[in-house]
């Protein structure tokens, strides 16, 4: 039996730059602590490609993090930096009894970890997280990876994996929340109606969740709406909201710290999710657990959640969120699909860890 000390790599185009950076892969980071805290004993490593946008070696909550500064540069400059992570993780081989790698999306950090697992004989696993399982994912043919190899984030992922690519994962891990994030419960006044989160990028389709405040203002005139998020389509918002004449009513918060955006679905009454592809919402749940009716467009999991409302056509969509404000009678109390530690505990048996052994 080895002496070494047992660690997983991860590997990840980005991590956040220190403990208080909670918008960078926000969903991500909240697992990785979760399964440090529930293998106090293993080494967790992260390997992050592009961001931090300069090499650094730091500590995040026990977590060690190595960034590698790539900057998301392309060509000769892309190549020298996978290099670098090949050079690192054959530092770690010798360092540390690998259990295995694990890289978040099938991309650059998938190709350089299944390659290398492959040369040393490591298991590694692919989250395969909604982005990386549409079509022309240029990563599929490089990787050729293995059904045995893939863990999908929701049925949905699985689901369009598998007709994209031919191949069906085999395992399927959602994401969790981590309910110690939360203030505690209260019944108190929620004062705003509809809230949405995310960045502000075409996908998000932020121009609908205005257009439908648009059309419920004239039943609730004084309906109270807010979008926490930055990105490109931030002016076009903007321009929206004044040509509508919604300034009172649609508030366009920027992007916060992620304890603020859950601070303000403890305020909301229902969250709306308007992103024509999702993997699977992190924010839904979180929104759920903070005690608000979440309506969305796309479901993740074949099992239906309470309080979450799938609506696919949007006149339907408009039609659901006016019922779910006049209902006098809804009661917003948490609710728990799905647990951080729950998804760390799962990633975790994949790759045979006992945290009880001699690490």
């Amino acid at each position: 039996m080895s002496n070494q000390a047992k660690a997983l790599v991860i590997l990840s185009p980005g991590f956040p730059k220190d403990e208080a950076d909670t918008t960078c892969v926000t969903a991500q980071q909240i697992f990785v602590k979760a399964l440090k805290e529930i293998n106090p004993g293993l080494h967790i490593i992260v390997l992050a490609f592009q961001y931090p946008f300069q090499s650094a070696q730091y500590q995040w909550h026990g977590v060690n993090v190595m960034a590698f500064g790539g900057k998301n540069r392309g060509g000769l400059l892309r190549l020298y930096n996978w290099m670098r992570v090949w050079l690192t993780l054959r530092k770690l081989k010798k360092q540390y009894q690998l259990i295995g790698l694990l890289s978040f999306w099938l991309g650059e950090c998938a190709f350089i970890a299944n390659n290398f697992a492959k040369r040393k004989g490591l298991k590694h696993f692919c989250w395969l997280l909604g982005q990386d399982a549409r079509p022309k994912n240029k990563y599929f043919r490089r990787t050729k990876p293995d059904a045995g190899s893939l863990i999908a984030l929701s049925d949905f992922v699985a689901e369009e994996f598998s007709k994209n690519y031919g191949v069906v994962p085999k395992y399927t891990i959602p994401p969790g929340i981590d309910p110690g994030l939360f203030k505690p419960f209260s019944k108190g006044k929620r004062d705003i109606d509809v809230l949405g989160a995310g960045s502000l990028i075409p996908l998000k389709q932020y121009e609908l969740f205005i257009s439908f405040i648009n059309m419920l203002h004239r039943y609730v005139p004084n309906i109270n709406a807010v979008i926490c998020g930055d990105g490109p389509e931030l002016e076009r918002l903007q321009s929206l909201i004044k040509d509508l004449g919604l300034e009172n009513n649609v508030l366009l918060m920027g992007e916060m710290p992620h304890s603020a955006v859950l601070a303000l679905m403890q305020r909301s009454k229902l969250f709306l999710h308007t992103s024509a592809y999702e993997g699977f919402g992190v924010v839904c749940l979180e929104a759920l657990y903070a005690g608000a009716q979440v309506v969305s467009t796309v479901q993740p999991m074949k099992t239906r959640t309470k309080n979450w409302h799938i609506v696919h056509r949007q006149l339907d969509m408009a039609h659901k969120l006016k019922e779910l404000l006049e209902d006098r009678h809804i009661k917003y109390t948490p609710v728990l699909p799905y647990a951080v530690n729950d998804s760390a505990r799962a990633i975790t048996k994949l790759f045979g860890y006992n945290d009880d052994a001699i690490s």
